[in-house]
């Protein structure tokens, strides 16, 4: 009887421990979005408050009127949909990896992943001139054009497709279906776990694209909304309201998305462990 007591007793310590370090991980974002309603006045009064005492949605008006948020907004879309059609090209590579054989299969794929060991900082001069000499340079091609492909996520698409049987799609063959058939109607349903977890990590950093569109763009009508984010804090950098108004249009739909997915993203991650 002791003995469950003192458990019941550490899992509430554990569950008390658990929830006030949820707080306290949770109150900056909550501080961030409290003063994004607020005006710059209330936000730089001696003794702040945690509630705005007069709510206004000017300063986020203010950011898509007056300071090109809804360009920033549509960049960053742009990027994010592509970055999603690179989800499928690596769907696909991982998929001719993992089930096709021709000539030099493996010494290929082991080049894919040794390029996961060099950093992207590296590269990004190399693939910064390749595109200035085509002329994708201050594009926004040129922008989404070096994400679409990517090592960790050619490397996840494979292993789990190598646990698909291969007599299902032998079978699916002799009843007369096509690649293309197999690839979109058995494998991707198949890879549903990868496929939601590989989504929602795309959307995260095609919504978070900062250092390569900044590199990359030099007119302000390509960037994205962490570079207008960047740029509004050191035009605006006593303007507390308008910046953050600005950290919460960034952050809120990445919380949104996380919560609404979480589950699948648990998921995924375990169904991936164990295979």
């Amino acid at each position: 009887m002791s003995y469950q007591k003192s458990q019941m007793s550490f899992k509430v310590f554990i569950g008390v421990m658990l929830a006030v370090l949820g707080m306290l991980t949770f109150f900056p974002f909550l501080w961030m979005i409290f003063s994004s309603l607020k005006t710059n006045a209330e936000i730089s009064q001696m003794v702040p408050t945690l509630l705005p005492k007069n709510p206004t949605l000017n300063n986020f008006k203010e950011l898509f009127e007056r300071l090109n948020f809804g360009i920033y907004l549509k960049n960053t879309l742009i990027v994010t949909l592509f970055s999603f059609l690179g989800l499928f090209l690596n769907a696909m590579a991982g998929y001719g990896f993992s089930k096709y054989d021709f000539k030099g299969k493996h010494g290929l794929f082991l080049l894919v992943l040794a390029t996961m060991m060099i950093p992207g900082q590296v590269t990004m001069i190399p693939v910064y001139l390749i595109l200035n000499s085509v002329g994708l340079t201050n594009t926004l091609m040129g922008i989404v054009l070096p994400g679409l492909a990517g090592a960790f996520g050619i490397f996840l698409f494979r292993q789990f497709m190598s646990t698909i049987s291969d007599e299902l799609l032998e079978a699916a063959r002799l009843d007369g279906a096509n690649e293309w058939y197999i690839f979109f109607r058995i494998v991707l349903p198949l890879t549903r776990p990868i496929l939601a977890v590989q989504g929602i990590l795309t959307f995260i950093g095609g919504w978070n694209s900062f250092l390569w569109p900044l590199i990359i763009a030099n007119d302000e009508k390509y960037y994205t909304l962490s570079v207008g984010l960047q740029l509004l804090q050191g035009q605006h950098g006593t303007d507390y309201s308008l910046q953050m108004a600005g950290a919460t249009f960034m952050v809120v739909p990445i919380l949104i998305v996380f919560m609404i997915f979480q589950k699948y993203i648990l998921q995924g991650f375990n169904v991936s462990g164990i295979k």
